[in-house]
Formats: C-alpha cells, structure tokens, sequence
C-alpha cells in the first residue's frame, strides 16, 4: 500500500535531528520534534530559527513545528506518518527508544533511524514484526540542509512499499539525492569515506616525519585530485578529532574480521596526544589549524607541527606547490608514494566492496560525491586512471586485485562506465 508522508515525528533534537525537522517544516510538513526535556526542546528549536546559519530559509515556517519531551509526549506520535529517530549513536539508547514507540505508533506509519553506522539488525533485533516490516534506514548528512546524500537502507523484512515510499519522500519532497544501500556496518559513505580519512592521517603522520609539512600534504589531497578544498587534515580539523576517534572504535568492534580498515583503527600516538590535550578541531579552538586573534583585531592563521609540538604561522597555499594531478600518484617520489597509499588505496578498497555494501558502482560514487563533496566517485576516478594501470601496480607490488577489478578484467572491459 502506498503510504501518504504528511506528517513527521523527529525523535531527538541534536544537530541532525532538528536539521531533518528544519527542513521537513521548510517543506511544509506537520513536524513533531521530541527531546529529553523541555530545555533541551527548546534549545533545538532556538538552533533552527537562529543558527548561523539559520536551518530554516523562511523563519516563518517554525510554525509548522511542535516541540515537546519523550516523556510527556510520546504518545503523540501515533498522529504521524513517518517517525525518524535521531538520538545519540548508541545502540542501546535506540534499542530501548524503539521498543517505547513501537506500541504508541499507528498501523500504517513508518519509522526509520537516522544511524550514520550501526546496523538496522542490530537495532531492531527480537522486536515485533509489524516493526521489522516498517522499518528502514534514513541516514542524512549533516549539515541536513546542504548535503544531498541520502542513505536509504530496508531491513530484512521491510516491505518494498515502506522502502519506496521514503525514496519518493526524501527525493521528491526533501530533494534529496537517495542512494540505496545494504544493511553493513557504516553503509557505503561513512564505509569508505572513513577509511580514507583513518588512513591519510596514518600516512599523513608518516609523511610529517619524512619530512612534508601539513600544508604540502592537504594541497596533495585535495581539489584537483577532485577531493574536498579543505584539504585531509583541514577535512579532519572540520569533522574533529574526537569523532574520529569514536569512529575508529565503532570500527574497531564491527569491521569483518578480514577487512582492510582494521589497519588503521587505531589513531596514530601522536594524534592521540592531542585528542587528550583537547586539540580536537574547529569546534576546540584547533586541531592541526587554527585562527589566532591579535591585539590589533587581525587574525593570524597558524599551523600546529606535529613533530615539534608547536605552533607555527600557515604557509600560504600558492607556496604549497603546483596543484596535484591523478597520474601523480604513480610518480616514483615521496609525493607519488604518499597518494598512492591514501587515494590509491581508497579507490582499491572502494573496489573490494561491491557487492558487500551496494550491488553496483553508481550508488557507490554517488555516495562519495553527494556525502563526502568528491568530484568524482571512487570507480569514476578507476576510470580516469585506468583500471587496467592500477591493477597492474597492485600485481608489481605483489597484492591482490579487488573484486571488481578483477571482474571487470574477466569480463574484457575497459572500464566502470
């Protein structure tokens, strides 16, 4: 049965949820948007009126939003349509969430938990089936409002309906750009986007102690090898440092016990030093970067060194080099071994993945294109190289091929697309 979106219940008012709240109010949709109390209610919406930015584009359409408390309005959501659950990434905090709104909600709703990572058979485990079957996986990009991508993920029992419905939803009425995935750990961005950045900080750090200064390295991994401008460690300074520590935990507990991420789980020591000092990013102030005010109100930008220990003044990007192209990666230099270990072996691991987490290569750079700002995804990038020139590298250097390379290799083609 086709089920009608009207109406939405956001279960938690952090920064995602009261971005999916924002943007379905924006839409004119009847949102309820629920927290731990009043306080905190309150202080959601406050951020999508008067966030810099702000959530809403026309600050009128608050009105379209109700807040209120898990405890004393719950129960409300057996008015809504669809409940998008929002709370803290902790299994167990959702396990006990959903197994509250299971008997509140009406026949007919749909539910779905914004998890950037946990599996829905995780959460869902041992509860009812009129649940398993209305159930999915929503997980938005923060900032909700700018970022395209969006995870669509069905459990195993969820009915097609359920599934096509949220797609129609979330494209049609939200704009969204919905990528389908499979119900694995991280599912496809946060999969692949993580071990790009877990492994360019351990070979970002190792390249700091061959002697590459931070500058030089995010220039390499950058805008024209069509990655995001800030850069790899200005990106890690933009997400902070403790996320990724977090991160690098949930993968340590819950990668298949054979995969290529597990390398890099652990944070460099270095790293892990300024997580302890606080020097976690942006939101602390600084991470490997940060904006000095001076007496005479300028700002002055400043660089942490990693091997000294010490702040210094940012050298310029226009002295950082010449923008960096793909074809250097296979450059026999410190430059060409430093690209080929991160963006080459993201592309590689990208390529090991399918079918794991999708069924094709078009979801998998949408993915990294709408969630993670590559200019091309990771198997439109095997492309511009040349599969058949990165396979051979992998073969000289005694590794073994991807599933897909060695796929698209038996079946006699060139390349992906």
């Amino acid at each position: 049965m086709a089920r009608k979106i009207n109406s939405v219940a956001v279960l938690g008012g952090g920064t995602m949820g009261a971005g999916i709240a924002a943007l379905c109010a924006q839409k004119d949709k009847k949102v309820l948007l629920l927290e731990i109390n009043e306080a905190a209610a309150e202080q959601a919406l406050d951020r999508i009126i008067n966030g810099r930015p702000p959530s809403l584009d026309d600050p009128e359409k608050a009105k379209n939003i109700t807040i209120g408390t898990f405890d004393n309005d719950l129960e409300k959501i057996e008015n809504y349509d669809w409940i998008c659950e929002a709370v803290v990434e902790d299994l167990e905090i959702k396990r006990d969430l959903f197994k509250r709104l299971e008997p509140l909600r009406r026949d007919g709703s749909i539910v779905s938990t914004n998890t950037s990572g946990i599996t829905l058979s995780d959460i869902t485990e041992g509860m009812p089936d009129r649940l398993q079957q209305d159930v999915a996986v929503t997980h938005f990009f923060n900032p909700v409002k700018v970022m395209r991508l969006l995870e669509l993920v069905p459990g195993q029992q969820t009915t097609p309906d359920v599934t096509q419905d949220l797609r129609d939803f979330c494209s049609n009425v939200l704009g969204k750009g919905v990528v389908d995935a499979k119900d694995t750990v991280n599912f496809i961005g946060n999969r692949i986007g993580c071990y790009w950045i877990l492994a360019g900080l351990h070979y970002g750090i190792e390249a700091l102690n061959e002697g590459f200064n931070v500058e030089e390295v995010d220039a390499m991994i950058s805008q024209s090898m069509g990655l995001p401008p800030t850069g790899l460690f200005g990106l890690v300074d933009l997400v902070g440092l403790d996320v990724m520590d977090l991160v690098s935990k949930n993968l340590s507990d819950n990668l298949p016990s054979e995969d290529l991420g597990l390398k890099f789980v652990n944070l460099p020591g270095s790293v892990r030093d300024m997580i302890d000092r606080g020097q976690i990013g942006r939101k602390a102030g600084g991470g490997f970067y940060r904006v000095q005010k001076l007496d005479d109100g300028s700002r002055k930008s400043e660089t942490f060194d990693v091997i000294t220990g010490k702040w210094r003044e940012t050298i310029k990007s226009e002295s950082s080099g010449a923008p960096v192209t793909l074809d250097a990666m296979f450059e026999d230099d410190n430059q060409g071994k430093l690209l080929w270990q991160i963006v080459g072996g993201t592309l590689i691991y990208a390529a090991d993945l399918i079918p794991e987490i999708s069924d094709d290569v078009v979801n998998v750079d949408r993915a990294m294109r709408w969630g993670y700002a590559w200019s091309e995804g990771p198997f439109q990038l095997l492309d511009k190289l040349g599969p058949k020139k990165v396979s051979s590298r992998i073969v000289s250097e005694n590794g073994t091929n991807p599933k897909m390379l060695t796929a698209l290799n038996k079946a006699g083609a060139e390349k992906f697309y």
